[in-house]
């Protein structure tokens, strides 16, 4: 397909220039309006939604929608969407993208955005065209969600009521434009309080109950048990597979893990996560957790009797799927990739992605790349040639008959 590749470019690196981390989405908003608009699109076709009002965490801005009609032969055919988020990681703050060759790389030690500002550039991209060849084309809704990084907030608080009715979308965030994602992993997300007694540690440590104690027995446990990490349970075609991690370790927000090596530790907060393809997996995995944290609290005790406790929440970050090869999405989004002299190759990621929400409110999703590299590294770059076929892609996926 053929793409102003200059003026693609051109929208990326403005992105990339514009703060954004996750939650304080704002200005790349804005930015990315500005750049719709001067791409001939109307400002009547754009809005904010509310989602940010339903998002647990602190979010500036609501989802980024537009609504482009349909055009020519192609104007009564059923609504598609394509879709991207526009938050950074925390690590992309002060970035300061430059072209060298035909890579994007940074000036500074820091993340580049390319996660997901190249998805923006795309979006944008695919209107821009679109508008300036009069194409043919459905009525498209572009969607740019907010807080991805942190948890796929805006497409999970999306209301769909919104956008128009799709009957697919397509996904733009990774690395190669012909990998064509049709299934992720779900992850749970968990926490636990350990609730210790505190005592003098030099003076009277048999009377204290150490939280960090419990902490360190539990994860023992979870290790000996081959639950962290690569969790493999099973062996050949029955075996079953995740991962889990232990996060944050502190004594609640803002603090240490205990207040002085002379006082025995009273409370220690505690977050991870556990991911597997296989719903019941994931909740396996958590509940192994679950149980160690438990087992480990019973088992430390003071010089009166007295035990710890603990306190775990678990909660579905968000749900694994794996689209059939047969629905409409794949058979659309491999036929696109070859028509623009690539080789498909179908694939069901170990990340979470906003297509899990959408896959998950009714809406198949198949999710490319972009050209990204390293994400959320401070070698993090973009290829380029990857992200003008990606460009051709998106203008193809939107034309074709």
């Amino acid at each position: 397909m053929s793409v102003d590749t200059a003026a693609a470019t051109d929208r990326l690196m403005r992105f990339l220039a514009v703060p954004g981390v996750t939650g304080q989405e704002k200005a790349i908003g804005r930015e990315i309006m500005a750049a719709l608009k001067q791409a001939g699109v109307p400002a009547r076709a754009m809005r904010l939604d509310d989602a940010n009002t339903r998002i647990p965490l602190p979010t500036e801005t609501g989802n980024l929608i537009v609504e482009l009609p349909g055009r020519g032969s192609q104007h009564n055919q059923p609504r598609m969407m394509f879709m991207t988020h526009m938050d950074t990681v925390p690590l992309c703050a002060g970035a300061q993208p430059k072209i060298a060759g035909r890579k994007i790389v940074n000036q500074a030690r820091t993340a580049l955005g390319g996660d997901n500002r190249c998805g923006c550039g795309i979006l944008v991209t695919l209107a821009a065209e679109l508008v300036r060849q009069k194409l043919d084309h459905p009525p498209i809704t572009l969607l740019f969600c907010v807080r991805e990084e942190s948890g796929l907030y805006g497409a999970r608080h999306v209301d769909t009521d919104d956008l128009g009715g799709p009957e697919m979308a397509f996904n733009f965030d990774g690395s190669s434009a012909s990998s064509v994602t049709i299934g992720a992993v779900g992850a749970d997300r968990w926490e636990v309080e350990i609730f210790g007694r505190a005592s003098h540690a030099g003076v009277a440590p048999e009377r204290g109950i150490s939280a960090t104690m419990i902490l360190a027995l539990a994860l023992a446990d979870v290790k000996a048990g081959g639950w962290f990490g690569k969790v493999v349970k099973g062996k050949g075609k029955d075996a079953r597979q995740g991962t889990s991690n232990v996060g944050p370790v502190t004594g609640g927000e803002g603090r240490p893990a205990g207040d002085a090596t002379n006082v025995v530790t009273d409370y220690v907060h505690v977050r991870g996560e556990c991911r597997s393809h296989d719903a019941k997996f994931i909740r396996e995995i958590t509940k192994a957790y679950k149980a160690a944290f438990e087992k480990a609290a019973r088992q430390v005790t003071n010089s009166e009797g007295k035990s710890g406790r603990v306190k775990f929440k678990a909660e579905t970050d968000y749900h694994p799927f794996r689209m059939k090869d047969t629905l409409p999405v794949v058979k659309r989004a491999t036929a696109a990739v070859t028509d623009i002299g690539a080789t498909p190759t179908l694939r069901a990621g170990n990340g979470g992605l906003d297509a899990n929400w959408m896959v998950r409110h009714g809406i198949p999703t198949v999710t490319f790349g972009t050209g990204q590299n390293e994400p959320h590294t401070i070698d993090e770059w973009i290829n380029l040639d990857e992200y003008d076929r990606a460009c051709a892609l998106a203008v193809r996926l939107a034309t074709m008959g």
